[in-house]
């Protein structure tokens, strides 16, 4: 199916592009375009006019504060799957980068492409949903920052408004001894859409106590989501063989698949625990800087 007509507009400037989604209506950012140039040969979603912000520089790179990792918002999977800093603080985030699409898509899409279309299936939320990760949004009315828990509102949703521009992703440096990890079930190893996706990010004490415990999960709902119920139920307690599996018991309560799915909820299950468990042998290891 061909393009519908269009108008592209290339700002310089991130000024000069809040300024156009502020002016004309309907328009809509694009950086890689992976979902919105397919939406629009599909006629699901027709802008007439299409601003392309993947050049600007206020939305690249990945750099790191004394407390925080910021990623700008048009920094592509395969950028960040080379960045030594998140390799050094978000291991579940390369992790969950690792298994994006493939290595053509990954070379296109972006971490605010993935986000603000809010799929069900994205890859990159519930990683950073385990690392408390929140985005930045400017308009010409100025900035703001919203928990990503928050930001994601339901399947292709989020509180984005239309003038709106997600500019940049950014959580705090999980403690040295987290460990965290990520799975993906599809159909395929390469270039499939996840079937469900888990990643938890755990710390611990040196008493085998688990001090932090955050489990997130995709595709297994409209949107992605934490599992607070089963967070809750590890921290405070030894991360034992028992302890895990009533937890990814709670996990799998958390997940909302639709009618005919309802296979997930074990397979929420079987990945929460799994997952969980490497985790916790790797704490007793000395964890991986998440």
């Amino acid at each position: 199916m061909s393009l519908p007509q269009f108008e592209v507009q290339q700002p310089q400037t991130l000024g000069e592009a809040l300024k156009i989604l502020s002016e004309v209506k309907g328009a809509e950012p694009i950086a890689g375009g992976t979902n919105l140039m397919v939406d629009m040969r599909a006629g699901t979603h027709q802008p007439r006019v299409v601003v392309d912000v993947a050049a600007l520089r206020d939305l690249h790179g990945i750099e790191v504060t004394d407390t925080e990792v910021i990623i700008g918002a048009a920094t592509t999977i395969a950028e960040m799957l080379e960045s030594p800093i998140l390799a050094k603080h978000a291991t579940v985030l390369v992790k969950a980068c690792s298994s994006f699409a493939n290595a053509l898509i990954r070379n296109r899409a972006t971490v605010g492409g993935n986000l603000v279309t809010a799929a069900p299936c994205s890859d990159t939320a519930p990683a950073l949903l385990t690392l408390d990760a929140e985005v930045k949004l400017a308009s010409v009315r100025g900035m703001r920052r919203v928990p990503l828990e928050k930001f994601l509102v339901n399947a292709f949703s989020t509180i984005r408004r239309s003038d709106e521009l997600l500019v940049s992703v950014r959580f705090r440096i999980p403690s040295a001894t987290a460990t965290g990890a990520f799975r993906k079930m599809g159909l395929r190893k390469v270039s499939c859409m996840a079937k469900v996706d888990v990643a938890v990010l755990l710390d611990g004490d040196t008493t085998g106590r688990c001090t932090s415990a955050r489990i997130a999960l995709a595709a297994a709902s409209p949107v992605a989501v934490r599992a607070r119920a089963a967070e809750a139920a590890l921290v405070g307690k030894a991360l034992t063989p028992e302890a895990i599996a009533a937890a990814a018991a709670l996990a799998a309560k958390a997940a909302a698949p639709r009618a005919g799915s309802e296979y997930k909820l074990r397979v929420v299950e079987a990945l929460v625990r799994r997952l969980l468990a490497e985790a916790a042998l790797a704490l007793t290891r000395g964890g991986s800087n998440a």
